[in-house]
């Protein structure tokens, strides 16, 4: 084989553009830098709307009206996250059904993980209830991630992964269910964060005592105590040293 021959089929050598400069590069690194505070803030946002909802989720009983305010925080986080991710960040024209079907799944997905990482937080202050919210928003999220994943198909949960899921959040309700039953009742409402449910400072009981034939301490007055009597000065002797 000739010089030639062996220099045609040679790999070519991969063409390199050059960096760019000036203008162009600086114009390129500020749109790395929105794009990155951008992601983050989309990134937090998640997380900050999910935190809200699995909180205003457990602690709905101890004060409605405050904590549905919460919840509403929450989705409004949650929500305007999924649009910076899906939308903007990425630059494509979707259309009314997909944003619909986009934000519905999203908000159905931050619900799940609210009741999910709520629970989860606090069982021991709710038992039956973190019970029930726990299975309940393992289901919940599944089902909201695979309609909001645009590669799989909603048939999936219907799936051997929806029937692994749906056996997971059976036995988890059964197992949490038998240990709530072992805890001590629920009083009040678990943690009340130092107000009641109307928002006014809770008020502790004096604890009574229970099982003992003693009667109440206050049912038998005590005596009253003696003191000796004080003689006033002038009924004491006079004493001049003298002999009367």
């Amino acid at each position: 084989m000739t010089p030639t021959q062996i220099a045609d089929r040679a790999p070519a050598a991969p063409v390199t553009e050059a960096p760019p400069t000036g203008r162009t590069a600086i114009r390129e690194a500020r749109s790395r830098r929105k794009a990155l505070l951008a992601r983050y803030l989309g990134y937090v946002g998640y997380f900050v709307g999910a935190g809200l909802i699995s909180g205003a989720v457990v602690h709905h009983p101890l004060d409605p009206a405050r904590y549905t305010r919460i919840a509403l925080y929450g989705v409004l986080v949650f929500l305007a996250a999924t649009a910076l991710n899906e939308f903007l960040l990425t630059r494509r024209k979707p259309t009314f059904k997909q944003v619909a079907g986009i934000m519905g799944a999203s908000l159905l997905l931050s619900f799940g993980i609210g009741m999910l990482s709520g629970g989860l937080q606090h069982f021991e202050d709710f038992p039956a209830r973190a019970a029930l919210l726990i299975p309940a928003g393992i289901l919940l999220s599944f089902i909201a991630y695979v309609i909001k994943d645009e590669h799989v198909s909603w048939r999936r949960i219907f799936g051997l992964a929806g029937l692994a899921v749906l056996i997971t959040a059976l036995a988890a309700f059964v197992g949490l269910r038998h240990v709530a039953s072992s805890m001590a009742p629920e009083s009040g409402g678990g943690h009340s964060h130092g107000t009641d449910s109307g928002g006014s400072e809770t008020h502790q009981e004096e604890p009574t005592v229970t099982g003992s034939t003693r009667p109440a301490l206050q049912t038998r007055p005590s005596a009253p105590t003696r003191t000796a009597p004080v003689t006033p000065p002038a009924s004491q002797p006079h004493n001049d040293g003298h002999g009367h």
